[in-house]
């Protein structure tokens, strides 16, 4: 990332620490929050993340940033023998694993309170491997990508939801208008932590995109790296594999 943005301006803590406590802050919210903040449209995208992920028929997924676990309950679709959710967050784990016991999956999903840098999990052990709108929040991207590159399988896919920005006109400048003034409003209307959404708005519009997340995975070792933008360039979908 070319600049360091983190929840709180004034912290004494690192990114990964101010990120776990904002979750924590924000997770009873989070969901109806997110469905107002993307207008509903990031179920599609999850569903499209559910496509890729299924066709190469995984047994044991892994899910990165899974927060309250929407994304890896909707993979429990993709008839995969287990699947586990892996955050930082105590505060959101907790509330995915009461909507986990709700819809009956126990038996399939596991959430798991980890570090997405340092992971408690042996070599080339899963099968897919998802992030939703979670690598942003890395502290250290590349050491992130190398210890998911490290877990993943050979032949395994690997696939990243995030959010991007436009870069036609008109849509480069309504979404600039929308995430600098529109946003953080919601995000202070719903959430008892202003800086939460500040942060995610900020984090988004300096975060590597496309291209050049294309090249940052490459580097790390990925192959069969493709960059698939959704709804006019708002978020998009990386798909990368191991050789």
């Amino acid at each position: 990332m070319s600049e360091k943005i983190t929840p709180y301006k004034n912290s004494t803590l690192g990114k990964k620490e101010q990120v776990a406590q904002m979750f924590d802050t924000i997770s009873g919210n989070y969901d109806s929050l997110n469905r107002v903040i993307s207008f509903g449209i990031d179920v599609k995208w999850r569903k499209k993340v559910l496509k890729i992920v299924s066709d190469s028929k995984p047994k044991i997924i892994l899910d990165i940033a899974t927060g309250t676990g929407d994304l890896a309950i909707l993979m429990a679709q993709s008839n995969a023998e287990k699947i586990i959710g892996l955050d930082i967050s105590a505060g959101m784990l907790e509330v995915g694993r009461k909507k986990i016991e709700d819809k009956k999956l126990s038996n399939i999903i596991e959430l798991v309170l980890a570090d997405s840098e340092n992971m408690p999990f042996e070599d080339n052990y899963f099968d897919a491997i998802t992030v939703g709108f979670g690598v942003r929040n890395f502290e250290n991207l590349e050491k992130g990508f190398a210890e998911i590159l490290r877990v993943l399988k050979p032949n395994g896919v690997f696939v990243i939801l995030e959010t991007s920005v436009p870069v036609k006109t008109p849509y480069k400048q309504g979404y600039r208008f929308y995430s600098k003034y529109i946003l953080p409003i919601i995000g202070k209307l719903f959430s008892k932590d202003n800086s939460a959404y500040g942060y995610l708005s900020e984090s988004a519009a300096v975060f590597p995109f496309g291209e050049a997340l294309n090249n940052i995975l490459r580097k790390i070792g990925f192959i069969n790296v493709v960059a698939m933008p959704q709804t006019f360039g708002v978020a998009t979908i990386y798909s990368a594999s191991k050789k």
